[in-house]
């Protein structure tokens, strides 16, 4: 009974650029506020990535970089690499490949996965499920997004959500009750008309046109998506929960991706989860598509206990939307 084999997270790491776009910066650049910003979002500033030639690949290694030299890993060691991200730095080849050939990773698989802001569960659960099959011993699942990238800073309900970051998990095999536990995922491509990047692709390749049009930035029509994303993310929590036999007090901290506060407000209040128990840090890094999760647990990592019952839930473009149940595996050594 006790022998089945989980993928436990070892270790987490997490990049953010240096520069700070805040409410104030963008009240410069479109017709816009700071109380309005804050009031509807949560967001009082993001980070940008603004060194010239640089992409998400390099958010990606400065995260996976950090996460091998916190856990004490050789780049030898790692032997599966998952990226999560909905800004590649090209069409192909793969985010991940790029990743480990800048971080010195040589053995390792690797591919991406794009889920828009669901893709860290999505890629969060597919590592799982190959370190629970045996596969791969020491794997980095990672969410870097340079959503600067495709936002247009003249569309004042898009440019204040996004911001530039990455963040990065360490998984292991372990025989103990830890880990990624159970997981409920979902889709619903009639979703995509109301958030996507409409240029750029086999439907409708970068021209003059497609440039003109704007085409190559993220659109959202963001009533239909702040109501499909709080009934997305409160049924799959419920669904894994109630699947588990869990109650809310069972949960030690809900990491909910950070698309809107009010939106993170709402799920927890339909959950009955107290909010000081919910992970918030939207305000200093707004929405940063797939690294808003794994960044909370970086930020979050000194405070997590070995045992703990984290509930993740995210939604994104698509629609996809899911909820992973994960019981923490270690205890930060003081020091």
């Amino acid at each position: 009974m006790g022998n089945k084999i989980r993928a436990a997270i070892t270790g987490v790491h997490g990049y953010v650029p240096e520069h700070v776009l805040t409410n104030a910066d963008l009240e410069q650049m479109v017709d816009t506020n700071d109380e309005w910003i804050r009031t509807r979002t949560g967001i009082q500033e993001r980070r940008i990535l603004k060194e010239p030639g640089t992409a998400s690949s390099d958010l990606g290694a400065r995260a996976v970089q950090g996460l091998l030299e916190k856990t004490g890993t050789s780049p030898d060691e790692v032997d599966f690499i998952i990226c999560a991200t909905a800004t590649p730095d090209m069409m192909f080849p793969d985010t991940a490949n790029i990743i480990a050939d800048k971080v010195g990773i040589k053995n390792a698989f690797a591919f991406e996965v794009n889920a828009a802001c669901s893709g860290f569960l999505t890629a969060l659960l597919t590592a799982a499920k190959y370190v629970e099959a045996g596969m791969y011993k020491k794997v980095v699942v990672v969410g870097a997004d340079k959503m600067s990238a495709i936002t247009d800073y003249t569309d004042r309900s898009t440019c204040i959500l996004f911001g530039d970051a990455s963040a990065a998990v360490l998984l292991e095999p372990t025989a103990q009750e830890l880990g990624v536990m159970d997981a409920v995922m979902h889709s619903d491509g009639s979703g995509r008309e109301y958030l996507y990047l409409k240029g750029g692709g086999s439907l409708h390749p970068a021209s003059h046109e497609t440039v003109d049009k704007k085409w190559h930035y993220i659109y959202q029509d963001g009533r239909p998506v702040f109501k499909a994303a709080v009934q997305g993310m409160a049924d799959a929590v419920r669904e894994v929960m109630s699947r588990n036999g869990l109650q809310p007090a069972d949960i030690d901290w809900v990491v909910p991706h950070q698309a809107n506060r009010r939106i993170i407000e709402a799920v927890a209040n339909m959950m009955d989860f107290p909010l000081e128990r919910v992970m918030i840090n939207i305000h200093k890094y707004g929405n940063t598509t797939t690294a808003t999760i794994p960044l909370c647990l970086w930020e979050w990592e000194n405070q997590l206990k070995k045992g703990d019952n984290l509930m993740l839930t995210a939604f994104g473009g698509g629609f996809t939307w899911g909820a992973i149940w994960v019981r923490w595996a270690y205890d930060v050594q003081a020091g």
